[in-house]
């Protein structure tokens, strides 16, 4: 994605467009593999190494409340971020922290299916998203 229409989706979303979070957000799509914040500045400061670490984060803060990334929490409590805001779910690797977006849509009609018939009573489903945790048997 190119800083035009970052910055167009930052307009859209009523941010200001700024060198940091365009600096961030690229970032993040960049890496393409649920960064950690750390990883995001690391990142960053290859190019931009006048960005500050709390910068970062509170970019992260403003690009979560604004719908323009997602927070991925893995089993080890660490905080990752997910540009693709398109329905998927998550393979999780216990050994290695790793995680690879998993898209089914069979999948996603047999869970929606099932919370029809199965109603949560006083609850609302705004979402459903899996995090299937087990062991990658190949290195990719």
């Amino acid at each position: 994605m190119k800083a035009e229409e970052i910055s167009r989706k930052l307009i859209e979303k009523g941010l200001k467009v700024t060198p940091q979070r365009i600096a961030v957000y690229e970032a993040v799509i960049q890496l393409n593999n649920h960064p950690t914040a750390e990883s995001i500045i690391k990142n960053i400061k290859k190019t931009s190494p006048h960005i500050a670490s709390a910068t970062v984060y509170k970019v992260l803060d403003a690009l979560t409340e604004n719908g323009l990334i997602k927070r991925v929490k893995t089993e080890k409590d660490i905080m990752r971020y997910d540009a693709i805001l398109e329905k998927h779910h998550h393979l999780y690797c216990t050994e290695t922290d790793r995680i690879e977006d998993y898209q089914d849509e069979h999948l996603d009609r047999l869970i929606e299916n099932y919370f029809k018939e199965k109603e949560i009573p006083d609850f609302e489903i705004e979402d459903i998203k899996l995090q299937i945790n087990g062991k990658f048997m190949k290195n990719n």
